[in-house]
């Protein structure tokens, strides 16, 4: 009889879990994709980490909108010098509530928090990926949870304002939202502006292909334009597992994308902006 192993493994589960899972997947000399945020603490994150480095594992954090055709091509036009030094960046990440179908996105200590946790890291990613990995240096945020769909006041905030900045000056501001009623004709959407020296440039990454009216669910109907982002990550994912080299974005990608999420919610604790250096805790504190 052979004992079978898997050679890579996807983890999707709850949050403040997937440390358990990526190391267990990578005891197993599985290679790991995981779900954003990476995390629900750095200590976990830092873990899962090395977990997978004494392995000899790769692991690969869920963010598909790094492989958008158009987020490729702006980001080697700024490589390239036609934006000039990048300035700022305005993104929004806004969508339905995901707690409407998975209770566990709206608790604070399986989800690690609410709309921040959820959609700041989406476009912290997106700067990460700008910046070649420079970690943010300060962090402010302001969150509210109006948005409520008209049911009990629930326990993590549903919409946030994020302001980042970079030790190079880059400032970023990152409007993380479930803004979306339970009726709109999509799940939401990621759109930000990069300000440059010399250009400014406009990304969607869901542009809009085909809108109307769908008679049978008596509702507007909306579908996206553009490549299929999961399946480019996914082939991302397989071909560093097959070759074994390294994944992008990794585990470093992640847990810098997590520390910009923790800061958020210290800086809502506090009231003020937070330093990375003293970012630390779970998002839910």
């Amino acid at each position: 009889m052979f004992a079978l192993s898997p050679d890579a493994v996807v983890v999707t589960s709850e949050n403040a879990r997937h440390r358990h899972l990526v190391e267990r997947a990578a005891a197993a000399g599985a290679h790991v994709l995981c779900e954003k945020p990476l995390a629900t603490t750095e200590a976990d994150a830092r873990a899962m980490i090395d977990a997978c480095a004494r392995a000899g594992v790769g692991l690969m954090t869920a963010y598909p909108v790094r492989f958008s055709p158009a987020f490729v091509a702006l980001r080697r036009a700024l490589a390239d010098g036609l934006l000039g030094g990048l300035i700022s960046v305005h993104g929004a990440n806004n969508g339905s509530n995901p707690a409407r179908s998975r209770p566990w996105f709206a608790d604070p200590e399986l989800a690690g928090g609410g709309a921040l946790a959820d959609h700041t890291v989406h476009l912290a990613d997106l700067v990460d990926a700008l910046l070649d990995g420079e970690q943010a240096a300060e962090v402010y945020a302001q969150a509210n949870s109006v948005l409520d769909d008209g049911g009990p006041a629930p326990d993590v905030e549903t919409a946030g304002l994020v302001t980042i900045r970079y030790p190079g000056g880059v400032v970023a501001a990152v409007d993380a939202s479930w803004s979306h009623p339970p009726d709109h004709p999509t799940w939401g959407g990621l759109a930000m502006t990069c300000v440059g020296e010399k250009a400014i440039v406009e990304f969607d990454a869901f542009p809009p292909l085909l809108g109307g009216f769908d008679s049978a669910t008596g509702r507007d109907r909306w579908e996206a334009g553009g490549a299929d982002l999961d399946a480019a990550m996914l082939d991302e994912f397989l071909d560093a597992a097959r070759t074994g080299r390294r994944p992008s974005p990794d585990g470093e990608s992640g847990l810098r994308t997590l520390r910009i999420v923790l800061a958020a919610y210290e800086s809502l604790r506090t009231g003020h902006p937070v330093a990375l250096s003293a970012a630390v805790g779970t998002a839910a504190d």
